[in-house]
Protein backbone atom coordinates (compact mmCIF):
# COMPACT_ATOMS: atom_id res chain seq x y z
CA UNK A 1 0.00 0.00 0.00
CA UNK A 2 2.65 2.09 0.55
CA UNK A 3 4.36 1.74 -2.88
CA UNK A 4 0.53 2.66 -4.27
CA UNK A 5 1.00 6.22 -2.87
CA UNK A 6 3.98 7.18 -4.62
CA UNK A 7 3.31 8.84 -7.71
CA UNK A 8 5.59 8.32 -10.61
CA UNK A 9 7.23 11.01 -12.77
CA UNK A 10 4.89 10.59 -16.05
CA UNK A 11 1.88 11.36 -13.29
CA UNK A 12 3.39 14.46 -12.04
CA UNK A 13 3.79 15.36 -15.70
CA UNK A 14 0.33 14.66 -16.74
CA UNK A 15 -0.54 16.64 -13.24
CA UNK A 16 0.97 19.77 -13.66
CA UNK A 17 0.99 19.85 -16.88
CA UNK A 18 3.76 19.93 -20.00
CA UNK A 19 7.11 20.93 -19.37
CA UNK A 20 7.98 24.17 -19.98
CA UNK A 21 9.11 24.51 -23.46
CA UNK A 22 12.60 26.34 -23.79
CA UNK A 23 12.98 30.03 -25.27
CA UNK A 24 13.69 28.75 -28.75
CA UNK A 25 10.93 26.90 -29.01
CA UNK A 26 8.86 29.43 -28.03
CA UNK A 27 10.01 31.74 -30.11
CA UNK A 28 10.10 29.17 -33.32
CA UNK A 29 5.77 28.73 -32.17
CA UNK A 30 4.84 32.12 -31.88
CA UNK A 31 6.70 33.24 -35.36
CA UNK A 32 4.88 30.44 -36.92
CA UNK A 33 1.27 31.41 -35.26
CA UNK A 34 2.22 35.65 -36.02
CA UNK A 35 3.38 35.66 -39.21
CA UNK A 36 3.51 39.42 -39.59
CA UNK A 37 6.34 38.95 -36.54
CA UNK A 38 8.43 36.38 -38.89
CA UNK A 39 8.01 39.05 -41.70
CA UNK A 40 8.86 41.82 -39.26
CA UNK A 41 12.46 39.96 -38.22
CA UNK A 42 12.60 39.38 -41.33
CA UNK A 43 12.93 43.02 -43.21
CA UNK A 44 15.02 43.88 -39.87
CA UNK A 45 17.67 40.88 -40.00
CA UNK A 46 17.61 41.76 -44.28
CA UNK A 47 18.07 45.63 -43.89
CA UNK A 48 20.98 45.11 -41.37
CA UNK A 49 22.33 42.19 -43.29
CA UNK A 50 22.46 45.23 -46.57
CA UNK A 51 23.97 47.62 -43.81
CA UNK A 52 26.67 44.78 -42.90
CA UNK A 53 27.52 44.31 -46.12
CA UNK A 54 26.91 47.49 -47.87
CA UNK A 55 30.26 47.86 -49.82
CA UNK A 56 30.05 44.41 -51.41
CA UNK A 57 26.54 44.95 -52.37
CA UNK A 58 26.64 48.20 -53.85
CA UNK A 59 27.46 48.37 -57.41
CA UNK A 60 28.77 52.30 -57.61
CA UNK A 61 30.39 54.85 -55.25
CA UNK A 62 27.79 56.58 -53.37
CA UNK A 63 29.24 60.05 -54.11
CA UNK A 64 29.96 59.00 -57.97
CA UNK A 65 28.82 61.30 -60.24
CA UNK A 66 27.86 60.38 -63.90
CA UNK A 67 26.52 63.66 -65.61
CA UNK A 68 25.46 61.62 -68.85
CA UNK A 69 23.75 59.75 -66.50
CA UNK A 70 21.45 62.48 -65.04
CA UNK A 71 18.00 60.93 -64.04
CA UNK A 72 17.37 57.79 -65.96
CA UNK A 73 14.79 55.57 -64.91
CA UNK A 74 15.17 52.57 -62.89
CA UNK A 75 17.62 49.91 -65.67
CA UNK A 76 19.99 47.21 -66.01
CA UNK A 77 22.32 49.00 -64.37
CA UNK A 78 20.90 51.12 -62.21
CA UNK A 79 18.66 49.13 -60.93
CA UNK A 80 16.71 52.26 -58.75
CA UNK A 81 17.83 54.69 -62.25
CA UNK A 82 19.67 57.96 -61.01
CA UNK A 83 19.08 61.29 -59.54
CA UNK A 84 19.67 64.89 -60.35
CA UNK A 85 23.27 64.27 -60.36
CA UNK A 86 23.69 61.02 -62.10
CA UNK A 87 24.45 59.27 -58.54
CA UNK A 88 23.21 55.50 -58.52
CA UNK A 89 20.13 55.83 -56.20
CA UNK A 90 20.32 51.50 -54.94
CA UNK A 91 24.13 52.28 -54.04
CA UNK A 92 22.90 55.29 -52.03
CA UNK A 93 20.04 53.63 -50.71
CA UNK A 94 22.51 50.52 -49.66
CA UNK A 95 25.00 53.07 -47.96
CA UNK A 96 21.88 54.96 -46.26
CA UNK A 97 21.08 51.99 -44.48
CA UNK A 98 24.46 51.69 -42.64
CA UNK A 99 23.30 55.46 -41.54
CA UNK A 100 19.82 54.70 -40.64
CA UNK A 101 20.46 51.79 -38.74
CA UNK A 102 23.68 53.38 -36.59
CA UNK A 103 21.38 56.76 -35.67
CA UNK A 104 18.29 54.26 -34.94
CA UNK A 105 20.41 51.99 -32.79
CA UNK A 106 22.71 54.88 -31.08
CA UNK A 107 19.90 56.64 -30.07
CA UNK A 108 17.67 53.89 -28.71
CA UNK A 109 20.51 52.40 -26.91
CA UNK A 110 21.58 56.35 -25.57
CA UNK A 111 17.87 57.24 -24.87
CA UNK A 112 16.55 54.33 -23.26
CA UNK A 113 19.96 53.73 -21.31
CA UNK A 114 20.22 57.11 -19.42
CA UNK A 115 15.79 56.96 -19.30
CA UNK A 116 16.18 53.23 -17.30
CA UNK A 117 18.76 54.33 -15.26
CA UNK A 118 16.73 57.13 -14.03
CA UNK A 119 13.78 55.56 -13.93
CA UNK A 120 14.96 52.53 -11.88
CA UNK A 121 16.31 55.07 -8.98
CA UNK A 122 13.19 57.43 -9.31
CA UNK A 123 10.80 53.99 -9.21
CA UNK A 124 12.92 52.54 -6.32
CA UNK A 125 13.81 55.96 -4.14
CA UNK A 126 10.40 57.47 -4.92
CA UNK A 127 9.89 60.35 -2.37
CA UNK A 128 10.87 63.79 -3.06
CA UNK A 129 13.76 62.62 -5.91
CA UNK A 130 11.48 61.05 -7.87
CA UNK A 131 8.46 63.47 -7.57
CA UNK A 132 11.36 66.13 -9.08
CA UNK A 133 11.94 63.68 -11.51
CA UNK A 134 9.38 63.14 -12.94
CA UNK A 135 8.04 66.82 -13.01
CA UNK A 136 10.76 67.31 -15.10
CA UNK A 137 9.92 64.24 -17.39
CA UNK A 138 6.43 65.81 -17.55
CA UNK A 139 8.26 69.19 -19.19
CA UNK A 140 10.06 66.97 -21.25
CA UNK A 141 7.54 65.08 -22.74
CA UNK A 142 5.33 68.58 -23.28
CA UNK A 143 7.62 69.13 -26.38
CA UNK A 144 6.74 66.96 -29.37
CA UNK A 145 9.39 64.84 -30.37
CA UNK A 146 10.24 66.35 -33.89
CA UNK A 147 10.15 70.01 -32.14
CA UNK A 148 12.22 69.25 -29.62
CA UNK A 149 14.87 67.17 -31.95
CA UNK A 150 15.01 70.34 -34.30
CA UNK A 151 16.01 72.73 -31.55
CA UNK A 152 18.78 70.33 -30.00
CA UNK A 153 20.21 70.24 -33.76
CA UNK A 154 19.40 73.99 -34.58
CA UNK A 155 21.38 74.77 -31.68
CA UNK A 156 24.35 72.58 -31.66
CA UNK A 157 24.47 71.52 -35.10
CA UNK A 158 23.41 68.55 -37.26
CA UNK A 159 26.57 66.61 -37.09
CA UNK A 160 25.81 62.70 -36.64
CA UNK A 161 26.46 62.81 -32.98
CA UNK A 162 24.35 65.48 -32.27
CA UNK A 163 21.60 63.94 -34.61
CA UNK A 164 21.96 60.91 -32.34
CA UNK A 165 22.22 62.41 -29.39
CA UNK A 166 18.72 65.04 -30.47
CA UNK A 167 16.42 62.03 -30.92
CA UNK A 168 17.94 59.99 -27.96
CA UNK A 169 16.46 63.25 -25.95
CA UNK A 170 13.26 62.82 -27.55
CA UNK A 171 13.26 59.04 -26.15
CA UNK A 172 14.91 59.13 -22.56
CA UNK A 173 11.22 60.51 -20.89
CA UNK A 174 9.88 57.02 -22.44
CA UNK A 175 12.39 55.28 -20.84
CA UNK A 176 11.96 56.83 -17.46
CA UNK A 177 8.14 56.27 -17.53
CA UNK A 178 8.30 52.48 -18.24
CA UNK A 179 10.77 50.92 -16.37
CA UNK A 180 9.75 53.91 -13.12
CA UNK A 181 6.20 52.01 -13.53
CA UNK A 182 8.23 48.17 -13.69
CA UNK A 183 10.32 48.95 -10.61
CA UNK A 184 7.55 50.50 -8.23
CA UNK A 185 5.55 47.61 -8.84
CA UNK A 186 8.65 45.10 -8.16
CA UNK A 187 9.97 47.34 -5.21
CA UNK A 188 6.92 45.26 -3.08
CA UNK A 189 7.53 42.18 -4.02
CA UNK A 190 8.46 39.34 -1.38
CA UNK A 191 12.35 39.14 -2.86
CA UNK A 192 13.26 42.12 -3.15
CA UNK A 193 11.62 42.78 0.40
CA UNK A 194 13.39 39.95 1.72
CA UNK A 195 16.86 41.22 -0.04
CA UNK A 196 16.10 44.62 2.44
CA UNK A 197 15.53 42.60 5.32
CA UNK A 198 18.58 41.33 5.59
CA UNK A 199 20.61 44.15 4.60
CA UNK A 200 21.13 44.24 0.82
CA UNK A 201 21.92 47.79 -0.07
CA UNK A 202 20.00 50.04 -2.62
CA UNK A 203 22.69 49.86 -5.77
CA UNK A 204 22.51 45.81 -5.22
CA UNK A 205 18.61 45.38 -5.02
CA UNK A 206 17.96 47.63 -8.07
CA UNK A 207 20.66 45.70 -10.04
CA UNK A 208 20.78 42.05 -8.88
CA UNK A 209 17.01 42.03 -8.14
CA UNK A 210 14.88 44.88 -9.88
CA UNK A 211 16.76 45.40 -13.16
CA UNK A 212 16.58 41.09 -14.01
CA UNK A 213 12.95 41.26 -13.65
CA UNK A 214 12.46 44.58 -15.86
CA UNK A 215 14.34 43.49 -18.83
CA UNK A 216 10.98 42.34 -20.92
CA UNK A 217 9.53 46.17 -20.46
CA UNK A 218 12.48 47.04 -21.60
CA UNK A 219 13.43 45.59 -25.04
CA UNK A 220 10.18 46.19 -25.57
CA UNK A 221 10.17 49.65 -25.68
CA UNK A 222 13.44 49.78 -27.13
CA UNK A 223 12.13 47.54 -30.11
CA UNK A 224 9.25 50.04 -30.10
CA UNK A 225 11.80 52.97 -30.43
CA UNK A 226 13.65 52.00 -33.31
CA UNK A 227 11.06 52.93 -35.80
CA UNK A 228 10.36 56.26 -34.34
CA UNK A 229 13.81 57.43 -34.18
CA UNK A 230 14.43 56.58 -38.12
CA UNK A 231 11.13 58.22 -38.81
CA UNK A 232 12.92 61.30 -36.75
CA UNK A 233 15.73 61.39 -38.60
CA UNK A 234 13.87 61.27 -41.49
CA UNK A 235 11.66 63.95 -40.51
CA UNK A 236 15.10 66.48 -39.65
CA UNK A 237 16.32 65.17 -42.74
CA UNK A 238 13.01 66.35 -44.60
CA UNK A 239 13.69 69.54 -42.62
CA UNK A 240 16.97 70.25 -43.97
CA UNK A 241 18.69 69.61 -40.30
CA UNK A 242 19.35 65.51 -40.72
CA UNK A 243 22.50 64.15 -41.12
CA UNK A 244 24.30 66.25 -43.31
CA UNK A 245 26.25 65.56 -46.28
CA UNK A 246 28.61 63.51 -47.46
CA UNK A 247 26.60 60.72 -45.38
CA UNK A 248 23.82 59.53 -47.64
CA UNK A 249 20.71 59.94 -45.67
CA UNK A 250 17.79 58.35 -46.67
CA UNK A 251 15.28 61.29 -45.58
CA UNK A 252 17.72 63.95 -47.14
CA UNK A 253 17.25 61.99 -50.37
CA UNK A 254 13.67 62.11 -50.09
CA UNK A 255 14.06 65.90 -49.54
CA UNK A 256 16.87 66.69 -52.05
CA UNK A 257 14.63 64.73 -54.90
CA UNK A 258 11.01 66.28 -54.00
CA UNK A 259 11.15 68.51 -56.23
CA UNK A 260 11.47 65.55 -58.93
CA UNK A 261 8.68 63.34 -57.78
CA UNK A 262 6.59 64.63 -60.83
CA UNK A 263 9.06 64.17 -63.78
CA UNK A 264 11.42 61.50 -61.56
CA UNK A 265 9.28 59.88 -59.30
CA UNK A 266 11.82 57.02 -58.78
CA UNK A 267 13.96 59.65 -56.88
CA UNK A 268 11.53 59.77 -53.95
CA UNK A 269 9.90 55.94 -54.19
CA UNK A 270 12.62 53.87 -53.52
CA UNK A 271 13.93 56.12 -50.54
CA UNK A 272 10.68 56.08 -49.27
CA UNK A 273 10.22 52.33 -49.72
CA UNK A 274 13.46 51.70 -47.55
CA UNK A 275 11.95 54.22 -44.77
CA UNK A 276 8.95 52.66 -44.74
CA UNK A 277 9.76 48.90 -44.65
CA UNK A 278 12.19 49.37 -41.83
CA UNK A 279 10.01 51.24 -39.76
CA UNK A 280 7.27 48.74 -40.56
CA UNK A 281 9.72 45.70 -39.52
CA UNK A 282 10.52 47.35 -35.97
CA UNK A 283 7.08 47.63 -35.27
CA UNK A 284 6.20 44.15 -36.57
CA UNK A 285 9.29 42.92 -34.47
CA UNK A 286 8.28 44.27 -31.49
CA UNK A 287 5.05 43.48 -31.39
CA UNK A 288 5.84 40.29 -31.28
CA UNK A 289 8.59 40.27 -29.03
CA UNK A 290 6.37 42.36 -26.44
CA UNK A 291 3.50 38.78 -26.94
CA UNK A 292 6.57 36.39 -26.50
CA UNK A 293 7.96 38.35 -23.13
CA UNK A 294 4.03 38.94 -21.93
CA UNK A 295 3.08 36.16 -19.95
CA UNK A 296 -0.58 37.87 -20.07
CA UNK A 297 -0.56 37.78 -23.67
CA UNK A 298 0.91 34.41 -24.33
CA UNK A 299 -1.65 32.86 -21.75
CA UNK A 300 0.28 31.63 -18.76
Amino acid sequence: MAGSSEISREQVIALTGRKRASFFQQTRYYFRTKPLGAVGVSLVVFVGLVALFAPLIAPFEYQAQDYDSLLLGPNLTNFFGTDQFGRDIFSRIVAGARISLLVGFSAVIVGTGLGAALGLFSGYLMGKFDAIVQRLVDMWMSFPDLILALTIVAVFGNTLTNVILAIAATIMPRGVRVLRSSTIALRESDYVMAAQAIGATSPRIILRHILPNAVAPFLIIMSSMFGTAILTEAGLSYLGLGVSEPFPSWGRMVTIAAQYAATAPWIVIFPGLAIMLTVMGFAFAGDSLRDIFDPKLRGE
